[in-house]
């Protein structure tokens, strides 16, 4: 059974509607194969028929209708072998082959990915750079100048020999489209951060250089460290991330207007690593800036512990930062030297690349200088919370020492030989003289600790 017999009129193909199409049960016996194609067209058929009837309740009849054929393709997708997918995908048209897609799990669209050809992947994957806001953007040089290429298919993609091929947060299919193009596995974004430290650098036998590091996000709330995936190959180089870096705004931003900036893809990645350890110098300057304004405070003569929980909270933001910095050129030092000793660089990129590890070794010493001094704060600000806990116990120590007599003799007059000593004197006068004496021995208790501590001031 060919396709042509299988779907309807689609797209300028007149295909004959079956049957009695509300009583064609899908035979339990057909292969997965026949399934899937007898559900394409009872779902097209019926979205058809629905459509030109003329009937109260049009939108909710074509709704149900049609929820019920993709709840029943959906069903048979999923207990399909993810191979059968791949080779059913193959014989539809581009059309039906974005809605097939459509109807996959995302947990079973990688498995089917892996055994389509290229010529799916193209079909697939241009519904998405046809898209303004595509996640996949490539460059290259035009009369020495960094210039972003407009990508609809793959024979556009390689015509243009791109120089960087850039991906912000790509999904499977994307990834998988492009790394078909060129031959190469590009890696998921989201899963960068679980490499082992030794698995960071490496080249593989074809030749492809990969090089995964870390780039500083500085935002006004927080502050994160963003795993890009960097390959080098037929020198073409792939960056994979999962969100977009002020660093590759920035390096984009250069070599657009400045000529002769890059002249091919080391130098952009050498540019990276350069305006990534700029980056981290900037966001730096904002440490001092802001540990200078917590410096003022913390040295006031008075602080209360609403302020000093504050700039607790300030100190260890900035901590944060200065740590995430550290570790941010910590990984750019170890990304250019592994560049420097593979000899992958030309002999001024050699330059270059000594010139950035030198400004990173200038940064490890405002890193360090840095954690001195936010140390140096927190010790402060923690002393000063410790005076203002020593004053509230220093008030009730005095308390307690005035009214420690007045406790003794309150406990005297509460004891039955009180009522001896004061027979013959009527009570009130008896008790209102006794008040009166507990007060005067607590304004004197008052007064003596009041003279010692002048004294002690006075020395």
């Amino acid at each position: 059974m060919t396709r042509e017999h299988l779907l309807p009129y689609h797209h300028g193909i007149q295909c004959a509607a079956p049957p009695a199409m509300q009583n064609d049960p899908i035979s339990e016996t057909s292969s997965s194969r026949e399934t899937i194609l007898n559900l394409l067209r009872k779902h097209q058929l019926v979205e058809g028929m629905v459509r030109k009837q003329d009937m109260p309740h049009h939108d909710l009849v074509e709704t149900l209708v049609r929820k019920q054929n993709l709840a029943k393709l959906k069903q048979v997708l999923n207990e399909t072998t993810p191979a059968e997918v791949a080779r059913i995908l193959e014989e539809l048209s581009p059309e039906d082959q974005m809605f097939m897609w459509d109807q996959l799990d995302e947990g079973r669209k990688e498995l089917v990915l892996r055994d389509v050809p290229i010529s799916v992947l193209n079909a697939l994957g241009k519904r998405e750079f046809k898209n303004e806001r595509s996640s996949i953007k490539a460059f290259g040089l035009h009369e020495g100048r960094l210039r972003e290429i407009t990508i609809n298919t793959s024979e556009e993609l390689l015509g243009t020999k791109p120089v960087w091929i850039d991906l912000v947060g790509p999904s499977f299919e994307e990834r998988t489209w492009v790394g078909g193009i060129f031959g190469i596995e590009l890696p998921d974004p989201a899963k960068l951060s679980d490499l082992e430290s030794s698995a960071r650098f490496y080249v593989e036998e074809n030749g492809e250089i990969h090089l995964h590091s870390d780039f500083l996000l500085d935002l006004e709330d927080e502050s994160r460290n963003v795993a890009v995936a960097f390959i080098l190959y037929q020198d073409i180089l792939f960056s994979v991330r999962s969100e977009e870096l002020p660093v590759f705004r920035l390096q984009r931003l250069r070599a657009f207007s400045q000529p002769n900036y890059v002249s091919d893809s080391r130098d952009v990645l050498l540019d990276l690593y350069a305006a990534d350890a700029e980056y981290s110098a900037d966001a730096l300057e904002n440490i001092y800036r802001g540990l200078e304004a917590v410096g003022k405070q913390v040295l006031s003569k008075q602080m209360t512990d609403e302020e000093a929980a504050k700039i607790l909270v300030a100190i260890a933001h900035e901590e944060d930062l200065n740590g995430r910095i550290r570790r941010n050129v910590l990984d750019t030092r170890r990304a250019v030297s592994f560049l420097m000793r593979s000899k992958f660089l030309e002999r001024q990129q050699l330059e270059d690349a000594q010139q950035i590890l030198r400004d990173i070794e200038s940064l490890d010493g405002h890193t360090t200088f840095l954690f001195g001094k936010i140390n140096f704060l927190m010790d402060a600000t923690v002393g000063f919370i410790n005076i203002n806990q020593n004053k509230v116990i220093k008030r009730l120590t005095v308390l307690s020492v005035v009214f420690m007599p007045l406790n003794v003799l309150a406990g005297i007059g509460g004891m039955s030989e009180f009522s001896m000593m004061t027979q013959g004197i009527p009570w009130p006068l008896a008790y209102t003289l006794f008040t009166a004496g507990l007060f005067l021995v607590g304004w004197l208790t008052y007064v003596f600790l009041k003279f010692i501590e002048q004294r002690e001031k006075s020395k």
